[in-house]
């Protein structure tokens, strides 16, 4: 069985040949050391799973020949994961967990509370590409550029929900989320918002409460850090709403 997975920008179909960029042949070749007729996995988000062998092994390039469609496309739930950007070892931990379990959009969101004010929007997007190879997704989420939170509510589509998770509600009900998930059922277009590591404000804490499209979810008795925070709340919506069951 393959165990190499490689995300590529291109279409895949049986007998296609593709043609390696440099980072890429490094990877393969230098770093997991692949040589001609080794097979591997490939995916673009689009067409699915395919296996490939290597035709071609080279320090600057090579050539991999797609075979046959190992596995059909597979989305992940219409879910987006706003989060305030954290220390970047932190920061890296919340987008790779977020893609392996599930999230189809990262916006990296400002707070009033925020510690970091900019992010490395390119290297967030490398780190969603590698995880969806470890993990096996076929799909590999957006990295939005670093935006203002109050802009996002402002501009919100209407039909997504929003839940927000805070720690002034460690032991609250979760009426409103509830009710929507009885209304709408499994597949509506949801997110989950974690805040910074000094949390909302007063300020903004009051206006999130007071969104009709949002619901706050509490997380337990205890103060969480922000990355673990971001895992335990897409672990509760999944289990609610999204594809583990």
């Amino acid at each position: 069985m393959a165990q190499v997975r490689l995300y590529v920008d291109e279409p895949l179909g049986a007998g296609q040949q593709l043609a390696l960029a440099r980072e890429q042949a490094h990877y393969l070749f230098g770093v997991m050391r692949l040589a001609p007729g080794a097979v591997l996995h490939l995916f673009n988000g689009r067409d699915g799973e395919w296996r490939a062998s290597v035709a071609e092994a080279g320090k600057r390039g090579g050539t991999l020949v797609v075979e046959e469609q190992t596995r059909a496309q597979q989305m992940p739930p219409d879910l987006w994961l706003l989060f305030a950007p954290v220390k970047k070892a932190r920061t890296d931990f919340i987008v790779e967990k977020a893609v392996e379990m599930g999230v189809r959009r990262l916006l990296p969101v400002t707070t009033e509370f925020t510690n970091s004010e900019r992010i490395r929007q390119d290297r967030l997007q490398a780190h969603a590409r590698e995880a969806a190879e470890q993990c096996g997704a076929c799909f590999v989420p957006e990295v939005a550029p670093l935006a203002k939170l109050s802009q996002l509510l402002r501009d919100w589509p209407g039909d997504r929900r929003l839940m927000f998770c805070d720690e002034a509600e460690a032991h609250g009900p979760e009426t409103r989320a509830a009710r929507f998930a009885e209304a709408e059922g499994r597949g509506a277009p949801w997110a989950v918002l974690i805040g910074p590591e000094g949390g909302f404000s007063e300020g903004e804490r009051a206006r999130l409460h007071g969104l009709d499209f949002a619901a706050v979810a509490g997380l337990g008795p205890r103060i969480l850090r922000a990355d673990t925070a971001a895992v335990a709340a897409l672990t509760l919506w999944q289990m609610r709403l999204g594809d583990w069951t």
